[in-house]
């Protein structure tokens, strides 16, 4: 699996190469800059993305900016974003498009290896994985009026564990539910935040958007 990496402190960078190429994966690329990522993202075309929020020159949002612009003219290129900080914007700038493969997570759970590379494989396979404290802060922030507050608690539950990018199956092994029970729960989900039939990978991905609205 091809992954171009876009992280400015070299120190990092290089732990990071060390990391995923012990997993197997091939750096196609690894860059310190926006203008550096976005030229890499159109000549590789990797399999994946992963990218840090602020690069230079801007310091400010030039990594997620460089994927984003590098992913309209490579639709579906999926992109794991790294932040310092929990940052609602930039989680709902990535899910913008409602095609998935993309993910957010604080840089921190670089330090869970299996957790990070699982993120990495989930959103390489098209999957949407969001941190869980990204997560906890939108449990928190919706109000009355917000279609979440017609959610139960374990729908809620689900909910957040769809965000994490976790299947039926691994929803059901967390919670201790059937796959069947799971089921009946996410179309539940669905229904109550109003999303049309369509795939249901779409409607997981708009399911998380709509949560990520509602901040």
């Amino acid at each position: 699996m091809r992954v171009v990496l876009a992280e400015d402190l070299h120190l990092l960078r290089d732990g990071l190469v060390l990391l995923l190429e012990g997993h197997g994966f091939t750096i196609a690329e690894a860059v310190a800059d926006g203008p550096s990522l976005r030229s890499a993202l159109t000549r590789h075309r990797p399999d994946v993305a992963i990218v840090d929020v602020r690069l230079p020159p801007t310091f400010t949002d030039e990594g997620l900016q460089a994927a984003l612009s590098a992913r309209g003219e490579i639709p579906g290129l999926p992109v794991l974003v790294l932040s310092q900080y929990v940052e609602q914007l930039y989680a709902r700038e990535l899910l913008a498009d409602g095609t998935g493969a993309v993910g957010y997570l604080l840089k921190e759970r670089v330090l869970n290896s299996d957790q990070f590379v699982d993120a990495v494989r989930r959103v390489a396979a098209g999957g949407t994985v969001m941190d869980p404290e990204v997560i906890a802060k939108l449990i928190t922030s919706g109000g009355a009026a917000s279609p979440l507050s017609r959610l139960t608690p374990r729908e809620r539950e689900v909910l957040e564990l769809m965000a994490q990018g976790r299947s039926n199956s691994a929803i059901g092994q967390k919670l201790y539910l059937s796959e069947s029970a799971v089921g009946k729960h996410i179309a539940n989900i669905f229904t109550k935040l109003d999303l049309p039939p369509s795939d249901d990978d779409n409607r997981r991905v708009m399911a998380v958007l709509a949560w990520l609205r509602e901040s």
